[in-house]
């Protein structure tokens, strides 16, 4: 039960409406924030023009201040601005949504100021503002305003959108917008050729994108451009919905040679390849979709990608070629990428033995790789050592070694408290290992740790 001395609303109630007011007044004396939290709520009292008047003081207050603000103060000012979207949102356009309407429009137009006056690093502010893009879309729909009228308001947001506050305008309004007001914003977009060439270009891509026009929307890009592989993935996607897989196919192979160059340096394009396993699957091609689905995962050990193989194949025929994809991976040139694989792999046919012949393979590798792990990987190595407690207490007291061992030798001081905390590990394990064979014994580990690094007290200091 919880003490009464707890911070609950229950507990407060107790001490009675007239306290509650005098340690609010006390508490907010030195707090404008505060401050103003309360004023909206008792304007809410008296209904939503009441908040709306101060939510539009406070706006304009915000407008016509120069004042730079540092990183420091930045979470005040994100605080403030979420304060008054909430209002606006809240309290005005749930009661009146063409005025929360024209209110959310005027929290807008402070994106711009804000920015030029803020460390916005964090993007605490584009936060806010982003939020509030998406919150204009649902208001505007009970708002219902004229889609003509709607259609000049986005034109004239999206030729002052300096800092991309307005990016999402044309798919949070379309529907509102729908044929007439995209009619007209894209016979703006054409006739009036904004001064930002990019601005109408994007533009005039999201209104067709909104009317499923797919040529217009591809015309939106140059033949170069068309090749870069995100922009490829794009097109070819909405080709595909428009059932057109020849021509999405098309779009892809185009992109192909930048996506095999990408491939050379040492990583593969997702975005490209899933998209082109989907246009083969329309194709029919379904051989080489699976093809496909196993060379991605056998040049990067992607689970997600030997599922969807495994899961296409004849019953038996995915045992084998699970046991085929295991050793793959066990024989993968980076050790540290194939633990984290092997030990988080689940069977697709044998889920209640999950992990366990996936774990003697990953304990088969530590002890094969002891020498090459890469104790930096503590995000991968930390869960492999967990992984590998219970059934392989010396493969798991490796893993944290390599941890350790990184931290000690290149003096990493900000992680003494987690090596400190593997070396206790590894003196728990060493109870469950009968033989360390090769390996060095727990007492002989840290007997060479303390003549080689006796000297980080610091570390020392947190084992001790």
């Amino acid at each position: 039960m919880a003490s009464k001395k707890t911070l609950t609303a229950k507990n407060l109630e107790v001490l009675g409406v007239e306290r509650l007011a005098e340690l609010l007044i006390e508490i907010t004396t030195d707090d404008a924030a505060a401050k103003r939290r309360l004023r909206l709520e008792l304007a809410g009292r008296e209904g939503p023009a009441a908040v709306a008047g101060e939510v539009r003081k406070r706006l304009a207050t915000i407008m016509r201040s120069h004042s730079f603000v540092d990183r420091e103060r930045m979470p005040s000012l994100a605080r403030d601005l979420e304060t008054q979207r909430r209002a606006i949102v809240d309290q005005v356009a749930k009661h009146d949504p063409v005025e929360g309407l024209d209110l959310i429009w005027r929290f807008l137009e402070l994106a711009a100021p804000v920015f030029e006056r803020c460390d916005d690093g964090d993007g605490m502010a584009g936060d806010v503002f982003g939020l509030a893009a998406h919150d204009l879309g649902e208001i505007a729909k009970k708002a219902k305003p004229s889609p003509t009228t709607l259609a000049d308001d986005v034109f004239q947001a999206l030729v002052a959108n300096d800092y991309g506050q307005y990016d999402p305008l044309i798919y949070v309004l379309a529907p509102v917008l729908g044929r007439k007001g995209l009619e007209r914003l894209k016979q703006r977009m054409r006739s009036e050729q904004p001064a930002d060439s990019r601005v109408r270009r994007l533009a005039l891509r999201d209104v067709a994108d909104a009317q499923g026009d797919v040529d217009a929307y591809i015309a939106q890009y140059d033949e170069e451009t068309r090749k870069i592989p995100k922009i490829a993935v794009e097109i070819a996607r909405r080709l595909l919905a428009a059932d057109r897989a020849d021509e999405a196919w098309q779009a892809l192979e185009a992109a192909g040679p930048r996506s095999a160059v990408r491939h050379a340096q040492g990583w593969l394009d997702f975005e490209w390849e899933d998209a082109r396993i989907e246009v083969l699957e329309a194709l029919g091609r379904h051989e080489d979709a699976q093809q496909a689905r196993w060379t991605c995962f056998e040049h990067s050990l992607s689970p997600e990608h030997l599922r969807a193989y495994l899961e296409r194949l004849p019953d038996f025929d995915d045992i084998e070629a699970e046991e085929r994809a295991l050793d793959h991976a066990q024989n993968f040139e980076n050790p540290v990428p194939a633990l984290a694989f092997l030990v988080s792999w689940t069977s697709l046919d044998r889920p209640s033995l999950a992990s366990r012949p996936a774990l003697g393979r990953a304990a088969e590798l530590v002890f094969r790789q002891a020498a090459n792990l890469d104790g930096n990987h503590y995000e991968i190595l930390n869960p492999v050592a967990d992984a590998l407690s219970g059934a392989h207490p010396l493969a798991a007291t490796l893993a944290l070694r390599s941890m350790i061992d990184f931290a000690l030798t290149r003096a990493r001081s900000s992680r003494y408290k987690h090596a400190a905390r593997h070396l206790l590990t590894c003196s728990s394990l060493a109870s469950a290992i009968d033989d360390f064979g090769a390996f060095e014994t727990h007492e002989a580990y840290e007997a060479r740790l303390r003549q080689e690094h006796g000297r980080k007290n610091s570390f020392w200091n947190q084992v001790g």
